[in-house]
């Protein structure tokens, strides 16, 4: 198991996610990630929030971002 932190930026904000996830790999922290931004987009969109811009840097144990997930891409838009 690996240690996956996910940070989030917002314009100028920058949230840093101290805590993390214990995960398989990745591949089980992007999913993670996809699953977390759909539900933080969910939650704005209820209360009528701007959704522009967020996205989720995720870094491994050392510190590296090793992928970065733009909220956007995680919901369809017809």
């Amino acid at each position: 198991m690996m240690r996956f932190f996910f940070h989030v930026r917002d314009g100028d904000d920058y949230l840093e996610d101290r805590i993390g996830m214990e995960l398989v790999d990745l591949l089980a922290a992007r999913k993670e990630a996809v699953r977390s931004a759909r539900e933080i987009l969910a939650a704005r969109v209820l209360s009528g929030e701007v959704l522009n811009g967020q996205i989720f840097e995720i870094a491994d144990e050392s510190g590296d971002v090793v992928a970065i997930i733009t909220f956007r891409s995680t919901i369809a838009i017809i």
